[in-house]
């Protein structure tokens, strides 16, 4: 069977579009040898290192209204200032809560709590430390405040890179002593939020591992594009301003890379114009992301000269 190192790009509510994508992909006998995803695409890696297939993430994804993570309560309820007061106190309009907890449950029915649970070296997430100002590749970095890589909680991991700034609540990780000290800091959180903050296409993960017995296996990236068919950012207030922000930065991280070296690498999804953050898709939108990724996946593993394959023989 014919392996691949999978990157997936974040993209938020777009990332179902990658769940087409892998289903074209598995279709053609492609499995998947490591994993490594940003944000949204964080998920789909962490899901598919689980051992949950295609079909099985389109159902997750037909049955789960993602609306559901959208949730404020008491006083954040407010319309206008609730929000605002939440941003202000909690540093996010939503908790991040529920969607720690459906993730958490779907890792657990196939078994996987920690990055122990899963093959050495299968998933890497990435995340971003605002306090320190530096990428985070999860779990390997967790050695730098002091714990465990292995331990760690692969759902912890996911809603780290998922933390849409101003968006989801930032997640908090407490500093070790001598991080503290090497960084001439007295904080003692390290405020992690979404990993395309730093690359939201770490289309370069796994290049320098290229040797010995993985030399054969070639990196596939699965990126969202389509970025200019969506519409002009209406600006209403300072929330709006750094979601619109956020969103312009995640559109041209990594652009330059891609476009000068890596096409010939890299899966492109047309997203048909949905936004990062349109929690609010109707089937038919859900439905036509996931047909616009497997259409994608399709043409490019069907190309004559499609890397994989060739790189395989």
């Amino acid at each position: 069977m014919t392996s691949i190192n999978a990157v997936f790009e974040g993209g938020g509510v777009k990332g179902i579009s990658l769940v087409g994508a892998v289903c074209a992909t598995e279709e053609r006998g492609v499995s998947f040898h490591r994993l490594a995803g940003t944000s949204s695409g964080s998920i789909i890696a962490a899901l598919l290192a689980a051992g949950y297939s295609a079909m099985e993430m389109k159902e997750i994804i037909e049955s789960t209204p993602f609306r559901a993570f959208l949730k404020r309560g008491g006083l954040y309820r407010i319309n206008v200032i609730g929000p605002a007061i939440r941003v202000f106190v909690k540093r996010g309009l939503y908790s991040g809560e529920a969607l720690t907890l459906w993730i958490t449950r779907l890792l657990e029915e196939k078994g996987v709590r920690t990055f122990a649970d899963l093959p050495k070296d299968k998933l890497r997430i990435v995340a971003s430390d605002i306090t320190n100002g530096k990428l985070l590749v999860l779990p390997n970095d967790m050695r730098n405040y002091g714990l465990d890589p292995m331990r760690m909680s692969v759902a912890a991991a996911v809603r780290m890179s998922t933390s849409i700034p101003y968006f989801f609540d930032p997640v908090r990780i407490r500093m070790n002593e001598r991080s503290m000290l090497d960084n001439g800091k007295k904080n003692v959180w390290a405020y992690i939020v979404d990993g395309g903050l730093l690359s939201n296409f770490p289309l370069w993960m796994f290049d320098t591992e290229q040797r010995g017995a993985n030399q054969q296996i070639p990196t596939v990236g699965y990126q969202m594009v389509g970025k200019n068919e969506t519409e002009p950012r209406i600006i209403r207030g300072p929330v709006s301003m750094f979601q619109a922000m956020f969103e312009t930065m995640l559109q041209a991280h990594d652009e330059r890379y891609i476009e000068k070296q890596n096409r010939y690498r890299t899966v492109k999804i047309p997203t048909l114009g949905v936004r990062t953050t349109d929690f609010q898709l109707s089937k038919e939108e859900s439905d036509a992301l996931y047909c616009s990724g497997y259409e994608a996946a399709r043409e490019f593993f069907d190309a004559p000269d499609c890397i994989a394959f060739k790189s395989n023989q």
